[in-house]
């Protein structure tokens, strides 16, 4: 510890990020990236946005792209906030929407980012538990004193909530924000975009960083009433008007044009998803209904801990979390049938 640091710098636990080694050439099934590349019409558009006038700064409201993304979804432009990957969004949502004397719910066993901003942004909060099976105790989510953050699907366990039950948890809060962060929503799950309009204290957030193969360029948005929105917009300015720059405006407003390359993608991925569990469950592992482009599994005799090592040894990196209750789990990104099936075959080897 610097005794510059600030006394928040000294006791934050900051967010750590999936391995990204270099050491040797690794098969990358550990940070959910979608293992195939952009659209070839995204990379022409960004070329083509590589221009003179990147000594200009971008649009601060993004406005063509909120009008892509608005007319995609079904919503108003004016009912759209983007920013600089959703973890941005979300980091500014907890700032615009929770306070630090009223108790924000999210799930014990989620996306660790939550507690990370909570804690740096004074949020005060309580994580529910999972059920045993790490399905989210839907009744429990009601009546929170000061909102709720939920992802569907959740990570690292993969399950999903039904379009129902989302209803029933924002229902059941309708004084408070209810964000549903649909990060992984391509891959199977049911998205609450349609309840926007029914509904104003619900946000959905959501990234091209998975189904949209733009991890690397950074871009993410909300969805909702324009109350949120104005609130949302209201952070942003306050620390950086120009969140997303001319590159990634140009690939962004492509790439959700750019529908049927998508569409062809995601149900790639949910096909070799649901082609290897079957795989993985005549190895002797247990696994997770999965609803995103990843799956979370356990083997019935062999430490989660000592495969995640062996497989690094053999150049397949997944995700291991050594925390209370998914200590003997891993996360396994889904790649291509290439990647899946090399991994079969090192996890034979190591069992």
């Amino acid at each position: 510890m610097s005794k510059y640091w600030s006394k928040l710098a000294a006791r934050l636990e900051p967010y750590v990020p999936g391995e990204q080694l270099k050491d040797k050439k690794y098969i990358k099934l550990n940070t959910n990236e979608n293992p195939y590349p952009p659209s070839p019409r995204v990379i022409e558009a960004i070329k083509a946005a590589a221009d003179s006038r990147l000594k200009l700064y971008p649009d601060p409201l993004a406005a063509d792209l909120k009008e892509t993304l608005a007319e995609y979804y079904g919503v108003k432009s004016s009912q759209v906030f983007t920013g600089n990957g959703s973890d941005e969004v979300l980091a500014f949502c907890f700032m615009a929407f929770f306070n630090s004397d009223e108790e924000a719910l999210f799930p014990d066993i989620t996306y660790s980012f939550y507690p990370v901003y909570a804690n740096i942004f004074n949020t005060k909060y309580r994580e529910v538990p999972l059920n045993d099976d790490f399905s989210i105790p839907v009744e429990k989510f009601y009546n929170s004193e000061g909102g709720v953050i939920i992802p569907n699907p959740n990570a690292p366990t993969a399950r999903a909530l039904s379009h129902d039950d989302i209803e029933k948890i924002i229902i059941n809060n309708r004084d408070k924000v209810v964000i549903i962060d649909e990060a992984y929503v391509d891959f199977g799950a049911d998205s609450v975009v349609d309840l926007i309009g029914k509904y104003d204290n619900l946000l959905v957030v959501q990234t091209m960083s998975k189904s949209r193969c733009l991890a690397g360029l950074r871009i993410g948005w909300a969805m909702g009433q324009e109350e949120l929105i104005e609130g949302l917009t209201r952070i942003k300015d306050c620390i950086n008007s120009y969140t997303l720059d001319r590159l990634a405006l140009a690939g962004a407003e492509e790439a959700i044009k750019e529908d049927e390359y998508f569409q062809a993608t995601r149900k790639k991925i949910m096909t070799t998803r649901e082609r290897i569990i079957p795989e993985l469950e005549k190895l002797g592992f247990k696994v997770i209904p999965s609803k995103s482009n990843f799956i979370f599994i356990s083997h019935v005799k062999v430490k989660a801990e000592k495969i995640f090592l062996r497989l690094k040894e053999e150049g397949v990196l997944v995700r291991y979390f050594n925390k209370p209750r998914i200590d003997n789990y891993l996360r396994v990104s889904i790649g291509t049938d290439l990647e899946m099936d090399t991994m079969i075959k090192k996890l034979e080897q190591i069992l």
